[in-house]
């Protein structure tokens, strides 16, 4: 059952599952059930976010199998998906990417720049590969899906909604206001805001933590006008902005724990924020090429600014700002029984950077040739992909893909890790991408389906691969790396789905293939006090696991839930054979866990719940 275009009589687009049918359009980019899809698919909707009450997106994945979240401070936080982090997942707003060239390896603080409140639901799709969504769609792609406008099921409707949080361990609060304004078939408004406070951590056995804290403010707009029945404009702004978040760990403040030290610096915080917007025009008008379009145009302006003061009390400030510029076109096409669809993305990025360096006394020093990133840069990123869908008899589902992707580079003002004179960069790459799945039905009934798939992901080295100046962890600076080569993946995936009208289940067995990653290896050099590490394409190895997850309706009234996960991996590298564990990018494998949960809802939407998670660490 496949739907192409979301019509105009949304009662509320917040309303708890009603069935196991859960739609999804993450996996295809058509609207379909979950238990169709020849994928893995972990569905987050509105009303679990507001049941959960999570304080960041990477926080929503905690109940995942297979995900593995790490929170660096209280405002960054990265989930790692099937072994893999930061830009080896693809996030998408709507959609639209919000994975830029900018984006760095290891665990880094961009999804934080999402606020959950202002979302109707999360959509994951583990190691779905490269086809649909094109570069870094490795580990997994998450489209978090905007809220829309309420609607009446006819006439003028006009409401709201507010959301409070208060917690005390993080001492925290929350507050989310929301207008919508609509007239049924005709337009819909949506006006929301959000403001995040957070105090000082307090955690058990260590007390106050100091420099935890930070806020966040968010604002967001949606505006829909229904040019006819089946043909829909939306209008979306957003913008959000985080204040003093600090990264205590290389500090003096922060707390030693099970043998960890403290850093040296007197101070390390950081400020960011981003501005997004985008047109899309979608609707269904049959004609001789396409029975159903999507087109959008948008525009993400990404901040971010770090200042850091050290033990002698030098300090430097270094930032970037990134301007994403972005078309999106899909097609879909009815053949029969045969779903076609092909269209095509680009992405246009312009990148400056700085840094200012100032002595003890607080007086300036110095302008630096580039800041964590190169200045004056441009990045390309052109994809093309078709997708079909073909039936093959009554129980066999066969899906083919294939995607080209062009990417370039063109740095302006890069420092030379050698001499520190300026350089430029420039550099192209090219790929194709396939893929293939079938779905097949065991049953008459249609309760029990095995699936399969094969499927090629790939990465281009982006601007921080290329050009990243900048601190890595404790005691290390990352140098510019000009020439490098696109990273290669080829993941395959069985696994069975069980529907009934009380239960449903997955069980999968993945293995993904790591060809060329992207590296840092130590050159033996100390800048500044600090380790030079430089990047190669020097790793190959694998990841693979093994995930479970279900939930069963005893009742109206009591459920159960719960889940499964086991992952493991090894990668070789030059000149050696080492761990998994070794490795930057997959060192840190979800260790063998599982959660399960009771679950009673009573009238009125009262609800009481109890989850047990457990994680087997060596």
């Amino acid at each position: 059952m496949r739907q192409q275009f979301q019509g105009p009589l949304i009662l509320d687009d917040e309303v708890p599952k009603a069935s196991l049918e859960d739609f999804v359009s993450t996996p295809t980019r058509v609207v379909e059930t979950d238990f169709e899809t020849p994928y893995r698919v972990d569905s987050i909707s509105g009303q679990d976010l507001i049941e959960r009450s999570v304080r960041s997106l990477p926080e929503a994945f905690e109940q995942t199998p297979g995900v593995l979240v790490q929170k660096t401070a209280h405002g960054q936080g990265s989930p790692f998906i099937r072994g893999f982090t930061a830009y080896h997942n693809l996030l998408l707003i709507d959609g639209i990417r919000l994975n830029n060239s900018v984006f760095r390896s290891g665990p880094n603080q961009y999804w934080n720049t999402i606020d959950t409140r202002g979302l109707s639901g999360i959509e994951l799709v583990k190691s779905q590969g490269s086809v649909l969504c094109g570069s870094d769609a490795v580990g997994g792609t998450v489209q978090a899906q905007t809220r829309r406008p309420v609607y009446a099921a006819q006439g003028h409707h006009t409401g709201g909604r507010s959301f409070s949080r208060y917690a005390e361990g993080e001492n925290s609060c929350i507050q989310r206001n929301e207008f919508s304004v609509s007239e049924a078939g005709e337009y819909g408004l949506l006006l929301g805001g959000t403001f995040k406070e957070f105090g000082d951590y307090r955690a058990a056995d260590l007390g106050t933590l100091p420099q935890t804290g930070y806020g966040e403010w968010d604002v967001d707009a949606k505006f829909e006008w229904f040019l006819n029945e089946d043909v829909r404009l939306t209008l979306f702004h957003q913008q959000v902005h985080l204040d003093d978040a600090w990264r205590v760990h290389t500090t003096t403040f922060a707390v030693p724990f099970a043998g960890t030290s403290i850093g040296s610096e007197r101070a390390r915080v950081l400020d960011q924020s981003r501005v997004f917007s985008y047109a899309r025009l979608e609707g269904a008008v049959e004609t001789r090429f396409f029975d159903h379009f999507s087109v959008s145009l948008s525009h993400q302006q990404q901040d971010g600014e770090q200042f850091r003061q050290r033990a002698d009390g030098r300090s430097d400030v270094q930032g970037f700002t990134v301007d994403s510029y972005g078309a999106f076109a899909q097609f879909d096409k009815f053949l029969g029984k045969t779903d076609l669809s092909y269209g095509f993305d680009f992405y246009h990025d312009e990148i400056s950077s700085f840094r200012n360096d100032y002595k003890a006394d607080g007086s300036f020093n110095r302008s630096l040739i580039q800041g964590p990133v190169g200045d004056d840069g441009g990045y390309d990123l052109l994809g093309a992909f078709v997708h079909s869908s073909i039936p093959v008899g009554e129980r066999l589902n066969l899906d083919l893909g294939g995607r080209f992707t062009y990417a370039q580079a063109d740095i302006g003002r890069v420092q030379d890790p050698s001499t520190g004179e300026q350089i430029s960069i420039a550099n192209d790459w090219r790929n194709f991408s396939g893929s293939a799945r079938v779905s097949y039905q065991l049953d008459e009934s249609d309760q029990v389906r095995l699936f399969a798939r094969l499927s090629q992901a790939f990465r281009a080295p982006n601007l921080s691969d290329l050009s990243r100046l900048d601190t890595n962890r404790s005691n290390e600076i990352e140098t510019p790396t000009p020439n490098l080569d696109p990273e290669q993946f080829l993941t395959s995936e069985i696994g069975i789905k069980v529907q009934t009208g009380s239960a449903s289940a997955t069980l999968s067995y993945f293995y993904t293939r790591v060809n060329d990653l992207i590296l840092r290896t130590p050159t033996g050099r100390v800048i500044d006090g600090l380790d030079e590490v430089t990047k190669f394409n020097s790793g190959d190895g694998h990841v693979q696991g093994v995930e479970l997850a279900g939930n069963l309706r005893i009742n109206d009234h009591w459920s159960l839930f719960g889940g499964f996960a086991y992952q493991d991996s090894r990668v070789s590298t030059f000149p050696t054979s080492e761990p998994i564990l070794r490795d930057e990018v997959l060192s840190r494998l979800l260790p063998l866990s599982g959660h399960g949960g009771l679950r009673w809802t009573g009238v009125d939407d009262f609800w009481i719940e109890g989850l047990l998670t457990s994680l087997a660490v060596s």
